[in-house]
């Protein structure tokens, strides 16, 4: 059992460094030598506000934003929850709390990767068109599987002596 815990662990903490990757480094698009994240583009010099990012237009981008911030919010509050529940509470009972906020967390992840999908060409300039998903899209979309996972764990765990 302590292996099984060593590994949700080391699991949950690499699920958790990912978001914060997807989330802060600013290379969610790439073209040329310009980067798109969820809050500013940037070319070799310098980071500027995407355009009209704070308008009802942009609700999209400000949604995506929203979901990833709630989903590194919410890996970090599971993990706290976990490491509480471990020691607080009787088997039978355990990481049901802990396994129902980090499907939440990969529900807002796959929430956030998704809207982006759909909607990333629609908050661009024209010199952004044409280019490719960076690396931290890709990131975002392998920490969902790795949430999902992850919380289906705690659930299978609750029952573990």
């Amino acid at each position: 059992m302590l292996i099984i815990l060593t590994f949700i662990i080391l699991f949950h903490i690499i699920s958790a460094i990912l978001l914060f990757i997807a989330t802060i480094k600013n290379v969610w698009w790439v073209s040329g030598d310009y980067t798109l994240d969820l809050w500013y583009h940037c070319n070799s010099t310098d980071c500027y506000d995407i355009p009209n990012s704070a308008t009802s237009d942009a609700a999209y981008l400000q949604t995506v934003q929203a979901t990833m911030i709630l989903a590194t919010i919410l890996c970090c509050v599971s993990f706290f929850v976990f490491i509480l529940q471990l020691f607080r509470l009787k088997q039978g009972e355990r990481f049901v709390f802990t396994a129902i906020i980090q499907l939440l967390s990969a529900f807002c992840v796959m929430t956030g990767a998704s809207i982006y999908t759909a909607e990333h060409l629609n908050f661009k300039d024209n010199h952004f068109k044409n280019g490719e998903y960076g690396y931290s899209f890709v990131v975002a979309w392998v920490a969902f599987p790795m949430m999902l996972l992850s919380g289906l764990v705690y659930l299978v765990l609750r029952k573990r002596k």
